[in-house]
């Protein structure tokens, strides 16, 4: 059983298309330690299907660069077997489109108010109703264990997190549970867990025991400081105003990290191009390798 990063940056991915901030400036320059990434996404299981979690808008580059998720079974084929959603979020589910061409509907896993999101606020499901439609299944918040058809072996629990939903969602100034989730995958073989959670703005009890008892964990790592975007002029609003728990200072995500068992593996992913821990070089990035913490890349792979 794998997971497999299909993108590891934050929306807009890294470079941005319109940013030049001196990191985006980089990266098109060549800048040693600065590598490109596309928008968050993984594929969890293996070796043939897997399951899609949260479709970026980059999913095809995506697909490209992963011959496991474009097997040659058939005519038209695809290792996809379904796609499972941590939120409403542009970054996450604009990639559904790009599916639209399977022949029968799509399985897709996720929460009722995603599932308002994608059919109020954005009605990306009525409009792929048009195209191959989607099998929407219910991810419910009780603790209960579900599987996806065709990835034997995979578990998958989705527990609720503190974050913000989409601008466009119905309860963006009101969220509720479901809004955004993060998913303990347990290989049913091993009993090895991963905790995944993309978008994260408190680390709650239920979220606690979930990183403790998993043995990879990984977490928000969009921004080094709250007030990183502020600084630059790029924004008037907090990291924490929009969902995301900054990596630096006294209860930061590398501070609620260090206190993990050794043995736990601890990845970062949706990285915003702002972040400095994204140029290997500096002293952010040194930060995290000191504490035992990674910096996910595109085609980073894990057992488990």
């Amino acid at each position: 059983m794998k997971l497999v990063v299909l993108g590891s940056a934050a929306g807009g991915g890294f470079p941005q298309w319109n940013c030049n901030c001196a990191q985006c400036a980089g990266v098109r320059a060549g800048q040693p330690g600065l590598r490109a990434r596309t928008q968050s996404s993984v594929a969890v299981g293996g070796p043939d299907d897997w399951v899609l979690v949260n479709a970026s808008p980059d999913v095809l580059q995506q697909i490209r660069a992963t011959p496991a998720l474009q097997p040659g079974r058939a005519l038209r084929d695809t290792g996809i077997a379904g796609v499972l959603l941590a939120d409403g979020q542009i970054d996450h589910t604009t990639g559904l489109f790009m599916l639209r061409e399977r022949g029968r509907p799509l399985p897709l896993w996720c929460t009722d108010p995603v599932y308002d999101d994608l059919t109020q606020g954005n009605p990306i499901f009525n409009v792929l109703g048009h195209f191959c439609g989607v099998d929407r299944q219910r991810v419910t918040l009780d603790g209960t264990a579900f599987e996806v058809p065709g990835v034997p072996g995979l578990r998958i629990r989705a527990l609720p997190l503190k974050s913000k939903p989409a601008p466009f969602s119905p309860h963006r100034e009101c969220p509720v549970d479901g809004d955004n989730v993060g998913f303990i995958f347990e290989n049913s073989a091993t009993g090895r867990r991963i905790f995944y959670a993309p978008g994260l703005a408190e680390i709650e009890p239920h979220v606690w025991e979930a990183m403790t008892t998993s043995d990879v964990v990984m977490v928000d790592g969009t921004f080094w400081t709250d007030d990183e975007m502020v600084r630059l002029g790029i924004s008037t609003k907090l990291g924490s105003q929009i969902g995301h728990l900054a990596q630096s200072g006294a209860s930061g995500m590398l501070d609620w990290l260090s206190r993990l068992p050794a043995s736990t593996q601890k990845w970062l992913i949706h990285i915003n191009n702002t972040n400095p821990i994204l140029n290997e070089h500096s002293p952010e990035r040194a930060a995290c390798t000191a504490a035992g913490v990674g910096v996910s890349f595109d085609g980073l792979e894990i057992e488990f």
